[in-house]
């Protein structure tokens, strides 16, 4: 997995409230185990008609917002299903951080498992990014996981709270299966010593 240390980026605008995670990834896309190639049916119900033409007034196909990797969001991101498709699909798409007033606890707990940073802000401090990213590509927002800050592109910082084991996760790119093999040498010792106390297992 991906370490996140600080980002810099396109912050793109989504001032919806309970975006739930059959509009982040429908449920008919959900046949994969892939990681990757989800990230063009992101929001596929919002950004496309039914021809599969690009609605040009949805936010991430508006030529400002197409290399997003920040989405400023709505309370209550994440609700519905448990799917991990939905943030396979925003990595894939190439969001890497996405700020909201609340998150589902699914949905913001298997952000950390795919290298995505959920951050929780006060209503007022999502109001002023949502402003901000409205400026468009212009405006990049900094988002310094070690210290824990997002800062507009005016300048104006705004510190968040995050669990220090999340924090260490992301910070060094360890997924469930990477913080396994942190222990790597203390599984073989075990490993070593079973074999030799049970040959015959």
């Amino acid at each position: 997995m991906d370490k996140f240390t600080t980002l810099t980026g396109i912050a793109a605008p989504m001032p919806l409230v309970n975006v739930d995670t059959d509009m982040i990834i429908p449920k008919q896309f959900l046949k994969t185990i892939k990681r990757s190639g989800l990230g063009v049916n992101l929001f596929d119900e919002m950004r496309y008609d039914q021809d599969g033409n690009e609605i040009p007034d949805f936010v991430l196909n508006q030529p400002q917002y197409r290399e997003a990797e920040i989405l400023v969001a709505g309370d209550n991101f994440g609700c519905g299903s448990s799917r991990e498709h939905a943030p396979w699909a925003i990595k894939d798409f190439g969001i890497r951080c996405v700020i909201a007033p609340s998150f589902a606890d699914i949905f913001y707990n298997n952000c950390f498992k795919n290298g995505i940073l959920p951050i929780a802000l006060p209503q007022e401090a999502v109001d002023v990014l949502m402003k901000d990213a409205e400026k468009g590509a212009n405006a990049r927002v900094t988002v310094d996981l070690e210290a824990q800050t997002v800062t507009t592109s005016d300048g104006e910082v705004f510190t968040f709270e995050l669990d220090s084991f999340k924090k260490h996760c992301l910070l060094n790119g360890l997924d469930d299966i990477g913080l396994t093999m942190e222990k790597a040498a203390s599984i073989d010792t075990f490993e070593a010593q079973a074999a030799q106390a049970r040959p015959w297992v």
